[in-house]
């Protein structure tokens, strides 16, 4: 009987010890963060993904207490900065500025890709939406999307768009433009969108597709033509150009979004928390604006919602490229 009361007492102070050496899940998770964060961007510095993502940093630093450091990591379309960030410890200190490209279009169109957008990712939030518009050089016969489809059919060779390069969401745009209408249009990549648009300014070809803010003032300007925008409504930054469903391409809702995502595994408090001073950034006034001159909507929302984004779009886009026959090294 002593016997087992000495043990039974020589349990509870090991169980005591090991409590009082460890600190608990829940009060590491309470302290959180208690150091600087890193924000990997896949990308060069100076584009719209990078501003994105600096703009929305500023505000968490100040709302978290502590520095969320933006650390560009660019390579092969987002892939490289991507897997740094899979195989990161998931105790929320290391998250990933993501693009649709990186986790929607990419598993598609490399052969391999280094990582896995839902298994080793956990969804922070979108951050927002870019508004994509075909254009065409004012030379074009055509301005409306059924005069460029008709046009397309008529035209010996069919008519040229240029897009910020292969595997990219605008040429994506054009392949699903391709399939729902029939249009006879030929792809002309570029490294990055604007060497695609300085060609249809020069009249080297007559269509492109390209982000917003980077041919807003070429719009106002007349020096280029908005055709339309390949979503289902109306973007809020240009609600006078048609969508791409009012031009008679039916089913047609593409999007290009930006957002934040965690290594999976990452404690589901620290991704409420995260969520949450995300959302806060981007009801922030000041941080709208430094999105809008981007030409990224914001879109505060749940987790659960923009992962939802990310599994029903690389569900959708696979039948696209596969159709298409798009591959990358």
């Amino acid at each position: 009987m002593n016997d087992s009361k000495t043990f039974l007492r020589r349990r509870d102070l090991l169980a005591a010890s090991a409590l009082a050496a460890l600190p608990t899940l829940g009060l590491a998770q309470a302290g959180y963060p208690n150091k600087p964060i890193r924000l990997v961007i896949p990308f060069a510095p100076g584009g719209v993904t990078d501003t994105s993502g600096r703009a929305v940093a500023e505000f968490l630093s100040k709302r978290l207490g502590q520095q969320v450091v933006p650390d560009n990591r660019p390579g092969a379309s987002g892939n490289i900065g991507s897997q740094q960030v899979a195989t990161a410890e998931p105790d929320g200190y290391t998250l990933l500025l993501v693009l649709d490209g990186t986790f929607v279009i990419n598993p598609h169109v490399y052969e391999k890709v280094p990582f896995d957008p839902v298994r080793d990712f956990a969804p922070v939030g979108k951050i927002g939406d870019s508004t994509i518009i075909l254009v065409a050089n004012p030379g074009v016969k055509a301005r409306t999307l059924k005069e460029v489809v008709a046009l397309s059919k008529t035209t010996p060779g069919g008519l040229s768009y240029g897009t910020s390069g292969n595997g990219s969401i605008t040429h994506i745009a054009g392949e699903l433009l391709k399939q729902r209408t029939g249009a006879n249009l030929t792809h002309v990549p570029y490294k990055g969108g604007g060497p695609a648009v300085a060609d249809v300014l020069a009249g080297h070809i007559p269509l492109a597709f390209a982000s917003a803010a980077s041919i807003s003032g070429h719009l106002k300007s007349g020096k280029l033509v908005p055709i339309g925008v390949p979503s289902g409504k109306r973007s809020p930054q240009y609600p006078d150009i048609p969508t791409f469903a009012e031009g008679g391409a039916s089913n047609f809702d593409l999007n290009s979004w930006v957002g934040i995502v965690a290594p999976a595994k990452t404690p589901q408090p620290i991704l409420e928390r995260l969520n949450k001073e995300l959302n806060a950034a981007l009801n922030d006034p000041g941080v709208r604006e430094k999105l809008a001159g981007s030409g990224i909507g914001a879109a505060p929302g749940t987790a659960e919602s923009f992962g939802a984004v990310i599994r029903n779009e690389l569900a959708g886009y696979g039948p696209v490229v596969k159709s298409a026959g798009i591959k990358l090294d």
